[in-house]
């Protein structure tokens, strides 16, 4: 687990109070509420249809709940369209990796930067003036992030060619192009094996510890979870039964009933 110093008094910079969300009669999330500090990770932990996901769709403006608030910062985004919420400084990675396979790295990571161009279209078409400098400076942004992910030797290949783990940071690579105030992390290491999940494991820490960015982490290996994780909230049918740090998870007994089994120490 980091050893960055965290407090109940940090900051929050994300916070969803109450959140109800319905799909028909099937209630996904029912009176769930979360809260993220400054600096740190939250990892957010449940069985197969506990409504981790939805969490994260609602966050990011992908679902709108029926009832609750979200807030980022000092503004209510609930509501909001992704590409507002994304404007406000929240970005997110996929369970899957929804990049452009056609694409180089670089490109795919310039995508991510697209937030921050202010260039009409006259003069991005022209190519000349303002546009030629903003997109030297993106560019630079581009390769910083390249260099910190150490993923130079492909920055001209197209994503497509890539294994599924360098996929995996080139998508960890898009989100952070946005320069967010907050990360969300869904599954990022679904599909992967060990060596690859050891070494996106060091590019969150790296995140963290260089970059000062809050993330919230879903997934399903308590192993990592348990590392990487300052506070766990756990999902189980759609409400949180349980949060606080992973020594407090792992020993508490709601926990142990619906998602680690019973018995487990």
């Amino acid at each position: 687990m980091s050893d960055l110093p965290k407090g109940k008094h940090a900051q929050i910079v994300l916070s969803a109070s109450h959140l109800l969300l319905k799909f028909g009669g099937i209630v996904a999330l029912n009176d769930v509420s979360i809260d993220v500090r400054d600096d740190e990770l939250l990892a957010v932990i449940g069985p197969n249809g506990a409504g981790k996901s939805s969490l994260m769709n609602c966050l990011s403006g992908f679902y709108r709940p029926k009832a609750g608030e979200i807030r980022l910062g000092e503004h209510s985004i609930r509501g909001m369209g992704t590409h507002e919420v994304a404007a406000r400084g929240l970005a997110r990675t996929f369970q899957g990796t929804h990049i452009f396979s056609g694409m180089t790295v670089i490109e795919n990571l310039m995508v991510g930067r697209h937030l921050h161009m202010r260039t009409n279209l006259i003069q991005s078409f022209c190519h000349f003036g303002p546009a030629v400098r903003e997109e030297v400076a993106h560019r630079e942004a581009v390769e910083e992030i390249i260099e910190f992910l150490e993923i130079e030797s492909i920055r001209h290949s197209p994503v497509g060619s890539l294994g599924y783990g360098l996929r995996k940071r080139v998508d960890l690579g898009r989100a952070l192009a946005q320069d967010p105030k907050i990360l969300l992390m869904d599954e990022p290491m679904a599909g992967m094996n060990t060596e690859e999940k050891e070494d996106l494991a060091r590019f969150i820490l790296d995140v963290r510890e260089a970059k000062r960015i809050p993330i919230v982490l879903v997934e399903h290996d308590m192993g990592v979870v348990m590392d990487l994780a300052d506070r766990v909230a756990v999902l189980d049918f759609g409400r949180k039964i349980a949060e606080g740090t992973p020594k407090e998870i792992q020993a508490d007994p709601a926990v142990l009933k619906a998602y680690l089994g019973e018995g487990v120490a």
